[in-house]
């Protein structure tokens, strides 16, 4: 009931994504236009992240993901039966919309319902089933596209697995109840602001703040632990635009492309455990730290290579280098959003806190997509790994020094 739906939603979004740009070309879309209504999935869900902080804070999670299934359901009918490539966008940007809100009510109840001394296990295992259903998704679509034919029964497929997603949120027995809030450890921080709020058991006398009041309370927190967070999402999000077009800028043909890139997905889905493992028992600095040196030393080294004779080889080593170090850093920013929010109100931070980092990965191909215009694609792909640097340094200032203990989970500052 708790990893179910999320492998369910991720599963048919994974499904759908990889044939957005085809199904917008057949609807007359040029390349550049395509990767417009590509876009639009991500744009709606940076969009979508601060009213759905409002709907969990009011709503609860699982009305709230009731209520972004069922409007997604209707987008995905949409982009089926989507007879124009406008109508096509608003149903792609409406699933976005949808996403945020199912991803951030998930967070917030892992927040609020999973004991500090595993947070993070359980957080990669959140994050790596989403991964799951995103590796999956398209060999789904590949399987589909060879029984009818039509690009769009992926999006019947998104329909169904929607379907499901609410029946066992709806019916199924209901995490919230079964599960109570465990008391939640007050992180020190000159950036959380005390409020003096009285908590007698479990039963919170807090005010319940608005997204924009939140966001105002904890602007400090955002504007250095949040900018981290999103130096991370922008080095990702990097890593999937950057590595394809490396492959076509030294003469590559698709399908080596397309394999070494599997394979560094494939290292990265496989240590998406070993993350939390590591930010539960040694801190979150000890998976954070490395995974953005990693990435960033990737990044850099890669950028010498473009020339060199044996380009392919160094391509295919950091690009597994970029892998594990994106495997690393699974479930970082889910567990770090978890340790830094409020504690009786998480939903309104989580969703400035998911705003920033989806922004962070929003900005990211656009800014290697203007480097390599004005430039190269080699100083584009030094800029990505320049930014992880200096992410790197903001995590070692910013990241909250704790170590949980796991039989108490209590914390060693």
């Amino acid at each position: 009931m708790i990893y179910g739906p999320t492998l369910l939603f991720a599963l048919g979004e994974g499904a759908i994504i990889p044939l957005i740009p085809v199904i917008a070309a057949k609807l007359g879309a040029d390349v550049a236009t395509a990767a417009l209504v590509a876009s639009a999935l991500v744009i709606g869900q940076l969009a979508g992240n601060l009213p759905a902080g409002w709907a969990v804070a009011r709503l609860g999670e699982r009305i709230t993901m009731a209520i972004a299934g069922t409007i997604a359901i209707v987008g995905a009918v949409a982009m089926a039966l989507a007879p124009s490539l406008g109508v096509f966008a608003l149903s792609v940007l409406l699933i976005g919309f949808c996403a945020a809100a199912f991803g951030l009510a998930r967070h917030s109840f892992m927040t609020t319902r999973v004991p500090l001394a595993y947070r993070a296990r359980a957080l990669s295992l959140l994050g790596g089933t989403f991964r799951l259903g995103m590796f999956v998704g398209p060999f789904v679509a590949a399987a589909l596209l060879a029984i009818f034919g039509d690009e769009r029964a992926a999006m019947w497929f998104f329909a169904a697995c929607l379907v499901a997603t609410i029946s066992l949120v709806l019916f199924g027995p209901d995490p919230e109840a079964e599960f109570a809030a465990p008391p939640r450890l007050a992180l020190p921080s000159n950036d959380v602001e005390d409020t003096g709020e009285v908590v007698t058991g479990s039963i919170p006398t807090m005010e319940r703040v608005g997204v924009f009041r939140t966001m105002w309370r904890y602007r400090r927190l955002l504007s250095r632990l949040g900018l981290a967070a999103a130096s991370l999402s922008a080095v990702r999000s990097a890593r999937q635009v950057v590595l394809p077009l490396w492959g076509v800028s030294i003469g590559l043909d698709a399908q080596t492309i397309a394999l070494v890139v599997g394979i560094s997905g494939a290292i990265d889905f496989a240590l998406f455990y070993a993350s939390g493992q590591v930010m539960d028992r040694f801190g979150r600095l000890w998976a954070a730290l490395p995974a953005m040196l990693l990435m960033s030393g990737g990044f850099i080294a890669l950028a010498f290579t473009h020339d060199l004779d044996q380009s392919a080889m160094w391509f295919a080593m950091f690009a597994a280098v970029l892998g594990v170090g994106n495997g690393l850093s699974s479930g970082i920013l889910l567990t770090l959003g978890a340790d830094v929010a409020p504690a009786q109100n998480p939903a309104p931070f989580l969703g400035s806190w998911r705003t920033l980092t989806d922004a962070g990965g929003a900005f990211a191909p656009l800014l290697v997509s203007a480097i390599a215009a004005l430039s190269t694609l080699a100083v584009a792909t030094g800029a990505m790994g320049a930014i992880g640097v200096l992410g790197a340094f903001a995590f070692a200032r910013w990241v909250p020094r704790f170590v949980p203990r796991p039989r108490s989970g209590g914390a060693n500052e």
